[in-house]
C-alpha cells in the first residue's frame, strides 16, 4: 500500500528544488521538483520524500484526522 502524508511547506531552498516541510510537528526535507508553483505555507502531500500534490487546508485537516485515527487504533490493538 502506498501512503502520502499531508505536510505544510515551511521553507524553500534557494534553488526551489527542495523544501523543509512540517509533518505532525516533525520537519523533513522533501523534493518539490514536481510542484514548481509551491510556496511557503502551502499544504502538500508527501510520498517517499517527494511533494506530489498541493492540497487545501481542509483536505490536509481531514487526512491528518484519518491518520490520527489510524495511529490511535494501532496503539489500542492487543499484541
Amino acid at each position: 500500500m502506498c501512503l502520502s502524508v499531508p505536510a505544510r511547506v515551511v521553507a524553500l531552498d534557494a534553488d526551489r528544488r527542495s523544501a523543509t516541510v512540517d509533518v505532525l510537528g516533525a520537519t523533513r526535507e522533501a523534493s518539490v521538483l514536481l510542484l514548481p508553483e509551491v510556496a511557503e505555507g502551502d499544504w502538500v502531500l508527501v510520498h517517499v520524500g517527494f511533494a506530489i500534490a498541493r492540497i487545501d487546508e481542509d483536505e490536509a485537516a481531514a487526512a491528518l484526522a484519518l491518520l490520527d485515527d489510524a495511529l490511535t487504533a494501532e496503539g489500542d490493538s492487543e499484541p
